[in-house]
């Protein structure tokens, strides 16, 4: 450990990078995982000298910051949709192939969760079928993209060229052919397409953004995953009588609508199940001063309270708290230095009333003990 820390030049473990970019997404793809660091004592850290203490703490807070993606139910049951649409999609390239659509509240984790799927199927897509095509081209079996507020159909066009450090010069239909001539050579079998909530924006009517959807699953021979917030909401997948709900109507025939649950402590399954992934957790962290149930008995309330449940809010507030305890010298988490830690707005929106329910009696985050259920 002292001989890795006194390196002349040291860099810490940041990787910055962009998914959306070719090179980004192989950097995430076929990047080595992160080790853990290992588990220093009070003792052995008061024994470091002021440099290695300071690249010790460096590598803590990058690696609490890059815990994950936990393996929770919810991220498991997803995973387990995808790989059944995307490996019954084996239709020949004059066939639409059904479509996906990952629709969930911000903050879900829903992200994350595409992006991890994503980067699994890259891996075994290269495992089983080799890096290069037959051709000699790379094999790129997954992009991914993000759109921006109001992206039109030469705009989402021109992001996937830039996916593939293609011109993006030209119109919709020139960016089009490009991007289709890249597919085909690189065998690309999915695309990922987050905040598709912006494609033509909130403020354009439903059937420009069913168009353009349609457009894409029409042009591009490939799955594709849609990601975003409330678009089910604007009635793209309803049927109707009217030429906009039959349009509306087709592509929800073929398109298959999925979520990701925030966590659910109302019953006895939901607050066993959000334990074990506080449990889960725990053991990730490095901190002098851990001890078993540090989150999930101590702080499973304060937790479920100040992230309303929501996957990416609980784990910004866990790393912050671990960036706290380590600079203040404390080591560990509890309810003194949480309450400290200022976590996302929506969750802090919610925050006072479910403190107010859980101090009321009438919620917990914490699963009735083996004792207390027999006694009962």
């Amino acid at each position: 450990m002292t001989r890795s820390l006194t390196r002349d030049v040291f860099e810490g473990d940041d990787r910055q990078y962009s998914p959306t970019r070719l090179d980004g997404w192989l950097e995430m793809v076929n990047g080595p995982d992160r080790l853990q660091p290992p588990m220093l004592t009070r003792k052995q850290m008061a024994a470091m000298s002021r440099q290695d203490l300071l690249r010790y703490n460096d590598i803590r807070h990058v690696w609490h910051a890059n815990i994950g993606p936990i393996k929770t139910p919810q991220l498991l049951e997803l995973h387990d949709d995808l790989y059944e649409i995307v490996g019954s999609n084996r239709q020949d390239g004059d066939k639409a192939k059904p479509a996906a659509l990952v629709d969930a509240y911000p903050g879900i984790g829903k992200s994350t969760a595409v992006r991890e799927f994503g980067r699994d199927f890259h891996r075994e897509q290269i495992k089983v079928r080799g890096e290069t095509t037959p051709e000699g081209h790379r094999r790129v079996p997954v992009i991914y993209i993000a759109l921006t507020g109001n992206t039109q159909i030469r705009g989402l066009n021109a992001a996937i060229c830039r996916f593939y450090r293609l011109p993006t010069n030209g119109d919709a239909d020139t960016l089009a052919e490009r991007a289709v001539d890249a597919v085909l050579s690189l065998r690309t079998s999915i695309f990922i397409i987050d905040d598709i909530h912006f494609l033509a924006s909130a403020n354009s009517n439903s059937a420009r953004l069913v168009n353009q959807l349609k457009f894409l699953s029409n042009t591009f021979p490939v799955t594709l995953i849609y990601v975003g917030v409330g678009v089910q909401d604007r009635g793209i997948l309803h049927e109707g009588r009217s030429a906009i709900e039959a349009l509306h109507a087709q592509f929800g025939r073929r398109t298959t609508a999925l979520t990701l649950r925030p966590f659910q402590v109302e019953d006895e399954p939901g607050r066993v199940e959000f334990r074990k992934v506080l449990l889960t957790i725990e053991k990730k962290l490095v901190l002098a001063d851990k001890y078993p149930g540090m989150l999930a008995d101590d702080l499973a309330d304060h937790l479920l309270a100040h992230s309303s449940g929501h996957f990416a809010s609980l784990m910004a507030l866990i790393n912050r708290g671990c960036y706290r305890a380590i600079r203040t010298g404390r080591e560990r988490l509890d309810v003194e230095l949480m309450s400290k830690i200022k976590n996302d707005a929506a969750a802090e929106e919610e925050r006072l009333e479910l403190v107010a329910a859980i101090e009321a009696g009438l919620l917990t985050a914490k699963p009735q003990r083996r004792g207390a259920r027999k006694s009962a």
